[in-house]
């Protein structure tokens, strides 16, 4: 497990390139047959990436978290961004298709992660999860890619029309911290989160996927007035601090799975910038 401390504002004005990189861009999250997490300090959430090939993978406990197994302390939310695979929770199997979420409450013991096939058209399953400390239990629960509650946002004509679909939130499924959703850029449209905006409630961390080989995105992040870039490929996560703003725009259309934990589960508990306002 890797761990990334927290940061201020005050220390981005300072940072060359490959500082930011080091701070709040995660590459190698998915490496065949392992599982990988990074611990941030902001709001003490941890991502993980679990790339089951040739064989199923357990979900470890990390000396970092002082458990005696992932769960005993926490939560979290899964994304399936590759092909078809399950999710086997203390003995029971869901499916996840592609983009499809399940959340796993406080208590889970024993976690298994598998790839239908390691083949085929989409290959193997890629797992995603943001996990953050829990207070309580709630039950395990598996929403199906397209099946949350579905926001179409945006516009073409300022090439930002996306559909937003919310998996774990305050009315959906439920749980002590984590919001996550996945959003889908229509062919055309390249622009994210616009306008963009701050939550200084909580942490968010954005993973982008379907991002094509050849192409990129270009990820705004810090102080709305003090903003800088990360360039992200596919497949790769950026840990968003509640004083930053969090917006991007590719060279082609993709999705993000985004997800957050903090003071509040309100979806539109905002901190709006016009991007007129926007240094």
């Amino acid at each position: 497990m890797q761990q990334r401390y927290a940061t201020s504002p005050e220390q981005v004005p300072g940072m060359d390139t490959a500082e930011l990189r080091k701070r709040y861009l995660i590459q190698d999250l998915f490496v065949d047959d392992e599982v990988n997490a990074v611990y941030t300090h902001h709001d003490r959430i941890v991502l993980v990436g679990v790339s089951p090939v040739t064989k199923a993978l357990d979900l470890p406990t990390f000396p970092q978290i002082r458990s005696d197994f992932f769960f005993e302390h926490r939560e979290g939310g899964i994304v399936n961004v590759g092909g078809t695979g399950t999710v086997t929770v203390d003995g029971t199997e869901y499916k996840l298709t592609k983009g499809s979420c399940l959340y796993i409450g406080r208590g889970a013991c024993v976690v298994v992660l598998a790839s239908t096939q390691a083949a085929g058209q989409q290959g193997p399953a890629r797992f995603y999860m943001l996990s953050a400390p829990a207070h309580t239990a709630y039950p395990t629960t598996l929403v199906e890619a397209g099946q949350g509650n579905v926001r179409e946002l945006g516009d073409p004509l300022t090439s930002n029309r996306r559909t937003l679909n919310q998996y774990i939130h305050e009315k959906g499924i439920q749980s002590c911290q984590v919001v996550m959703g996945v959003t889908q850029l229509h062919p055309g449209s390249m622009w994210n989160t616009m306008p963009a905006h701050t939550h200084d409630r909580r942490t968010e961390a954005y993973l982008y996927f379907d991002v094509p080989p050849e192409a990129r995105i270009i990820h705004l992040m810090g102080e709305p007035a003090q903003t800088r870039h990360l360039v992200v490929g596919n497949q790769e996560a950026v840990i968003s601090p509640s004083w930053s703003v969090h917006s991007g725009v590719g060279s082609a259309s993709y999705s993000f799975v985004w997800a957050m934990a903090g003071e509040n589960q309100s979806f539109d508990d905002m901190d709006d910038f016009a991007i007129t306002a926007m240094r």
